[in-house]
């Protein structure tokens, strides 16, 4: 199977400022500034095969978003080779936008006061789509995420989730055999995201389009995608299938506890003390959470100290999640 995308020692580099402390050093800072050079990505390697979904992933300021510019040909990077679809995505730009498709969720490619299939039109006429293709494909994109009773509302109308499908739509108009997304559902319900992950499951599987997908919802991520690179600091700390990746380290339990009363997080961490558990709170200060080792022994210990302590209302006995997996891997620095 060919790769569409092909990184070798990829790295983006830039000037950071930093201003000198006290009157006399911002005096000094209108004439000369010190900068230093900032590596955001730091000679990456990788590559994605035709009708892969690659979940790219990393905490803010990890270099996934640089990345994605690279790769789409936004920006230009200090060194390394990039090859998408089988070009270099700088120097041979005008034909290479015809042949993926980016949403970026932060950022829009519709027209903010006109109706959104006057969007589509337009787009249409930028990538040179045929009426025949366009009416064929974008009458199947339409129906699909919904988006039939928005075509004639201005965007700037438009609520959140309904101008991110709006959005997919766009970046479909021409077919592309790539697609970027970077964080395509912040902030949409679940009903939304559930909409647009069977629409993106559905063009992998009928057009065999490759799609990289950078997120911090991790359920985006469970849900589409089989193998996931991770980022941190510049540099790529885990490439592998996402299936490995919980088998290695989410050995763990997680035993969920909501209780009658008021409990104090000291308290029930008292109750474990000496034992390799460690408590989390949600925000709501409902439930409590134990993370554990997968030991029999250990759980059956932990359940009975807290059912003697506290009154239960219910407890759930899950799998450490991706997201807790993932959060361990960041602290310790490594995979």
């Amino acid at each position: 199977m060919t790769n569409v995308i092909e990184v070798e020692n990829l790295r983006k580099e830039f000037n950071a400022y930093s201003s000198r402390t006290g009157l006399k050093g911002a005096f000094r800072d209108l004439f000369t500034r010190n900068y230093k050079v900032v590596p955001a990505v730091n000679d990456i390697n990788f590559s994605v095969k035709k009708g892969e979904m690659v979940g790219y992933i990393g905490e803010n300021g990890a270099g996934k978003s640089t990345t994605i510019k690279m790769l789409t040909g936004i920006l230009t990077p200090t060194s390394g080779q990039v090859t998408v679809n089988g070009m270099n995505p700088h120097k041979e730009r005008e034909k290479f936008v015809q042949t993926i498709g980016v949403v970026f969720g932060q950022r829009s490619q519709l027209w903010w006061d006109i109706a959104v299939q006057e969007s589509f039109r337009l787009l249409k006429k930028v990538y040179k789509v045929s009426d025949e293709h366009y009416n064929d494909h974008m009458k199947h994109v339409i129906k699909t995420l919904d988006i039939e009773p928005l075509l004639d509302k201005p965007v700037r109308k438009l609520s959140l989730g309904q101008r991110m499908r709006c959005e997919l739509a766009a970046a479909l108009i021409h077919n592309p055999p790539l697609l970027f997304l970077d964080e395509p559902t912040i902030g949409l319900d679940v009903l939304v995201k559930l909409k647009i992950r069977e629409f993106l499951k559905e063009i992998n599987e009928k057009f065999q389009t490759t799609i990289l997908l950078t997120t911090h919802d991790l359920s985006d991520i469970e849900a589409l995608c089989e193998r996931v690179v991770m980022l941190d600091e510049g540099k790529i700390i885990y490439d592998g299938a996402l299936k490995n990746l919980k088998e290695q380290w989410g050995e763990g339990k997680a035993l969920q506890f909501q209780f009658l009363e008021s409990v104090d997080l000291l308290a029930i961490r008292k109750l474990t003390v000496g034992m390799p558990v460690k408590w989390e709170m949600d925000e709501k200060n409902t439930e409590f959470t134990a993370i554990l080792e997968d030991n029999d022994e250990l759980i059956s210990q932990v359940i009975a100290k807290t059912v003697a302590a506290f009154k239960i209302k219910d407890i759930k006995i899950n799998e450490t999640s991706t997201e807790e997996i993932i959060r361990n891997i960041y602290e310790k620095g490594t995979v």
